[in-house]
């Protein structure tokens, strides 16, 4: 992240890990050259005001192909993305080509969602409850105009110059500030060129996406009149410095931010008795992926008291003793995974259940994965503590709990997250049926019988929680959903179809009008698109 935020994170797809490569390089270099697109801040958001028509003005169609244009470039060119991308964030690169896929198929299925076009939520009413006509309303979404994206420093490319908040923006018809993110500030630059080299090959203006850089830069873009929203993917501190900021402005903006979350996964007896090796698996995977550093990762593990429960802990273990030990994403995430572990494992009630060598001193050295346990009563007594906060990195508390009403008052005191997990088996269920309700009020996923950092990018997709875990809970910023934080609702009253757009002129037997090319509502029944059903 840029700014004020020292612990950036995003979303695990459901990709291969691979192993960890490394030492990254860790350093903050200058580009040898400003890359096209890089500018000072009044520029960069002047010349995306200035797009900002000519890219509402491709509509759906065109904006279609703009980002299957996109999607192509990075995928021609992610041999050099992803060697580029190993060298500043050791994540290796066959992580990082799995990334490069997930980020062209958000790419292309933003493109399917401008087809299908029901995002738009048109709906017209041209009659009363009583049945007495009157001139038609037309209520649909239009972008809200040019936004800013502040990327993460562990996913440079699906949630990066490219990632999920930009797909989105785009799409909606909102051309994007990036701040570059120093964590890889190469890869930014060969990114941000290849969208804009995509961008004029599909008829589009460069500057429908252009980057700045730096701190300083980071709070004037937020700060700059002519954005209208702001994306964020990064720790609670520096996302909420950017929130406040938002919010102070003299024309206030909304604020998207994804930030920190502990994400619980709760183990119940009977899984626990049945299958302990497996959910040690399932769990190890959890906390372990790509390092820990993953917003999605499980940073709670619940499992009963007894010796069903013992045996998934000593299974766990083993596997966290065993894993390798990754090279973190820089040096700032580094050291408060080394201070944020100390801190957890000094206090009272806490138990280190995995013995390590120390880490190095040195900032490219590999930490040790760290796995700590402690009773349900310990966060209970103390619901704002440390151990109920994200530790990004391979670190993760067990909680013991000793029955129900144990668990229940424990999770209670969590703050909301962006997923929880709920492991259980058929003798499990009434337990399970009493549970979900309150998971699902406290987190935007629910997982059942898998890992936490499996997110599926697609049209069901969710993530996004109630605070810390983000911003705003009604949102999602992974999906296809997404593409709602950057639309408003406009309705035209009375006005003559010829003087609206193709997807307002439907046929609604009052003013002649065309038929609809978009599934709509015409006095609040669904219609479908063209070459659809109702079905």
């Amino acid at each position: 992240m840029s700014g004020p935020a020292t612990r950036p994170d995003a979303p695990h797809p459901a990709t291969p890990d691979g192993p960890m490569s490394g030492p990254a390089a860790h350093t903050d270099a200058p580009h040898t050259a400003a890359p096209d697109g890089l500018y000072e801040v009044t520029e960069a958001t002047a010349r995306v005001a200035r797009t900002a028509p000519l890219l509402a003005a491709l509509g759906r169609t065109g904006r279609s192909r703009l980002l299957a244009a996109m999607a192509d470039a990075l995928w021609a060119d992610r041999e050099r993305l992803a060697a580029t991308a190993d060298e500043e964030t050791a994540l290796g690169v066959p992580v990082l080509l799995a990334e490069i896929a997930r980020t062209a198929d958000q790419l292309r299925l933003f493109g399917r969602v401008l087809d299908e076009g029901s995002y738009l939520g048109v709906a017209v009413d041209t009659r009363a409850e009583d049945g007495t006509a009157f001139p038609p309303v037309r209520r649909w979404l239009v972008p809200l105009g040019p936004v800013a994206v502040f990327g993460a420093s562990n996913f440079p490319f699906a949630y990066g110059v490219a990632g999920g908040d930009t797909a989105s923006a785009l799409a909606a018809g909102c051309p994007v500030v990036a701040k570059e993110h120093p964590s890889h500030p190469r890869t930014c630059a060969l990114v941000l060129a290849a969208l804009r080299r995509a961008a004029t090959g599909a008829g589009a203006p460069a500057d429908v996406v252009t980057m700045v850089a730096g701190f300083r830069a980071g709070i004037d873009l937020v700060r700059s009149p002519q954005l209208t929203a702001v994306g964020f993917t990064g720790s609670v501190g520096g996302g909420r410095a950017l929130f406040d900021l938002c919010a102070a402005r003299p024309s206030p903006i909304p604020f998207y931010g994804e930030l920190g979350s502990v994400n619980p996964a709760v183990v119940l007896p009977a899984a626990a008795r049945d299958r302990p090796a497996a959910l040690a698996g399932v769990l190890a995977d959890s906390v372990l992926t790509r390092g820990g550093q993953v917003c999605t990762k499980a940073g709670l593990l619940f499992l009963p008291e007894g010796a069903d429960g013992d045996a998934v802990l000593e299974a766990l273990s083993a596997r966290v003793a065993e894993a390798a030990w990754p090279v973190l994403l820089n040096p700032s995430i580094r050291a408060a995974y080394v201070l944020g572990t100390a801190e957890r494992a000094a206090l009272p009630g806490v138990r280190v259940l995995t013995r390590h060598r120390p880490a190095g001193t040195d900032p490219a050295d590999p930490v040790p994965p760290v796995l700590l346990t402690t009773g349900a009563a310990t966060l209970r007594e103390d619901p704002g503590s440390v151990l109920t906060e994200e530790c990004f990195g391979p670190c993760a508390l067990v909680v013991r709990y000793r029955d129900t009403e144990d668990l229940t008052a424990a999770l209670t005191a969590l703050a909301p997250s962006l997923v929880c997990a709920l492991h259980a088996d058929d003798t499990d269920a009434d337990t399970a049926r009493a549970l979900l309700p309150l998971l699902a009020a406290g987190a935007g996923r629910v997982v059942w019988n898998d890992a936490t950092c499996g997110l599926r990018v697609g049209w069901a997709t969710q993530h996004g929680g109630g605070y810390p875990a983000s911003t705003d809970s009604a949102t999602t910023s992974v999906g296809a959903a997404a593409i709602g934080r950057w639309l408003r609702p406009v309705a035209y009253q009375g006005v003559p179809a010829g003087f609206l757009p193709d997807e307002l002129r439907t046929a609604d037997g009052n003013d002649g009008a065309g038929p609809h090319t978009v599934p709509f509502r015409l006095d609040g029944v669904p219609l479908p698109g063209p070459g659809r059903t109702n079905r």
